[in-house]
């Protein structure tokens, strides 16, 4: 018989197995220089595959893609709309990868209907249909969070 072990954010994980129970978190603070997209999207993958390496979560080619896209419309969004700085929060587990966004802006990001004509504004068109999206304001400005459940 093989045990189990279901831990608080859901994930069950085979016993015998060394898992982590704390989410695997990495916080990367940015300033808006060039490049800073770029560097994102470089941590990002360096952190998905420490979520690999440490909570066994094998990722498809889909949904690290999915994952680095929201990464790139997310910080772009920062970016392009915030005087900066900003901050990319990674947390991940063996169920779902939360990417958020803090940024100096109060504005709340838009949401556009769907206008395939439209040039420019479908960012956050993009990460909505990629994951669940919370956008709260905070001290500082404001917070989006996007969390892509992974397929188990």
């Amino acid at each position: 018989m093989t045990e189990y072990t279901e831990y608080m954010d859901g994930a069950v994980i085979r016993a015998g197995f060394d898992v982590p129970v704390e989410p695997l978190r990495q916080v990367t603070h940015y300033s808006g220089e060039d490049g800073c997209i770029a560097e994102a999207r470089a941590c990002t993958d360096t952190f998905l595959a420490r979520l690999g390496q440490e909570w066994c979560v094998g990722l498809d080619a889909r949904t690290a893609g999915d994952i680095l896209l929201v990464v790139s419309e997310l910080i772009t969004n920062a970016d392009r709309h915030s005087p900066g700085p900003y901050v990319l929060e990674l947390e991940g587990t063996a169920r779902h990868v939360a990417v958020t966004v803090y940024d100096s802006s109060e504005a709340v990001p838009l949401r556009y209907p769907r206008d395939p004509g439209r040039v420019g504004g479908h960012g956050l068109e993009i990460v909505d249909a990629l994951a669940e999206v919370t956008v709260e304001r905070v001290p500082v400005g404001k917070r989006v969070r996007a969390l892509i459940a992974l397929s188990a």
